[in-house]
């Protein structure tokens, strides 16, 4: 387990509650504007996970298809994902910072090139998400070489309940209690504190949304974005 991100949890347990992870979409609605939600989110989450824009988000829900759709209407690439990792990292260097794609998109830039890169951004973990066991044992393997934590995801086929989340959880937790199991689906407001029995507890969709919201009524996305999350934060403490 990368130290930053395993560091991450057990202050969290400290704490007496689960790791808080936020999920933006790199590049919405505009790279710099998006390096500046990171930094000021990081304020408050634990680990900061951070998307490759893909055209066809197939494990994503509405609200961060659209930011995807904006970042890439904005003329984000690969390369400038990277750099946003890399400037983030340089003022918050103890942040973990995790970076989340499709494995089509790695396999064509260069499974070695694409990690030696995230190493070079400093970047402590990886989630491929439509890249499912055993089928990435091999590419696993080679992102424990370069010291990067492969985190695997396992997703709800239909919108779930947070009763049936926590069954979930649960039994997946059961299997390896060694392993720090985190949420991410439909986490909102109202229903985190339901679910602070987690290791951790992930929210994107509802940060897209308010950076949707925010650009329509032309409003700072930054100071938007933020506030939700210190209110999410102040949830679970």
């Amino acid at each position: 387990m990368n130290s930053l991100i395993s560091k991450a949890f057990s202050d969290a347990k400290k704490e007496n509650r689960p790791a808080l992870l936020t999920y933006t979409v790199a590049g919405d609605n505009t790279k710099k504007k998006s390096l500046e939600i990171l930094k000021s989110i990081s304020n408050y989450a634990d680990i900061c996970e951070l998307g490759f824009p893909h055209n066809t988000p197939i494990a994503d829900g509405g609200q961060i298809q659209t930011s995807a759709y904006r970042a890439i209407k904005n003329g984000i690439k690969i390369n400038d994902v990277f750099s946003i990792a890399k400037n983030f990292k340089k003022i918050k260097e103890n942040k973990p910072i995790i970076l989340m794609g499709y494995y089509n998109m790695i396999y064509q830039y260069n499974e070695n090139k694409f990690l030696d890169k995230c190493k070079k951004s400093k970047v402590d973990g990886l989630i491929v998400v439509d890249l499912p066991y055993p089928e990435n044992k091999n590419f696993a393997s080679k992102c424990k070489k370069k010291g990067i934590n492969f985190i695997q995801l396992v997703s709800p086929t239909t919108s779930v309940s947070p009763k049936k989340i926590l069954e979930k959880y649960n039994k997946i937790k059961k299997q390896n209690k060694s392993k720090n199991v985190v949420i991410g689906f439909g986490i909102t407001e109202k229903t985190i504190q339901s679910l602070k029995k987690a290791d951790g507890l992930v929210v994107g969709s509802a940060i897209c949304k308010e950076i949707s919201k925010s650009i329509e009524k032309r409003q700072n996305a930054v100071t938007n974005v933020t506030n939700i999350v210190k209110r999410l934060k102040n949830k679970i403490q």
